[in-house]
């Protein structure tokens, strides 16, 4: 098995000063960067530690072997694309965060900035939490079975409003939905 500990810790901007505060409890540097290069056994009670730590499934920190993983090879800067001076896996953005279910809406009418074929990623947060998602597209439930798709553009008490990505549609207002999904990832084939 291969650990992603140093990749995640990187994608997230972590020093291992930083990922050794966060652990519970409190580790050194020096620990982390043995477990991440695999000289220091990394353990069930280990991967528990760290993931806590960064906010991630145990499972996420480790891979097999026999599958290649998609790996980040360079960046594109203002200059045009740079190598990377070493390659790393590509982690996905709802590998990096577990604070929500995760749903997915299809798209298979053009609306807004989606097209055809897109599947739009979104996690579900609590109403009291909906203040995050202001100004994001969301995927509100609504009474039989429906849903209200757009911007959220406010939220005062039980009510929540969304605007619908069409040009001249109205303003939905839902009263008390249990949940109100933040979309979190866009794909999209080309």
């Amino acid at each position: 098995m291969i650990n992603r500990i140093r990749d995640i810790r990187l994608e997230k901007g972590w020093t291992l000063a930083e990922l050794a505060e966060a652990c519970s409890p409190p580790t050194t540097p020096q620990t982390i960067g043995r477990l991440e290069t695999g000289m220091r056994n990394l353990s069930l009670k280990w991967m528990d530690r760290i993931a806590g730590a960064l906010g991630v499934d145990p499972e996420v920190l480790v891979r097999s072997e026999a599958n290649e993983h998609p790996k980040v090879v360079a960046s594109l800067g203002s200059s045009g694309p740079e190598p990377l001076t070493r390659p790393r896996d590509a982690i996905l953005v709802t590998d990096l965060g577990n604070d929500g279910a995760l749903i997915v809406l299809a798209i298979e009418y053009p609306h807004g900035e989606y097209r055809p074929g897109d599947q739009l990623w979104l996690r579900q947060l609590a109403p009291k939490d909906a203040g995050r998602a202001v100004n994001r597209d969301v995927l509100v439930p609504r009474k039989g079975g429906r849903f209200a798709f757009g911007r959220l553009i406010d939220r005062q008490g039980s009510l929540v409003g969304v605007l619908p990505p069409g040009h001249g549609e109205k303003q939905q207002v839902i009263d008390g939905p249990p949940w109100i999904a933040v979309a979190e990832m866009l794909v999209r084939k080309l």
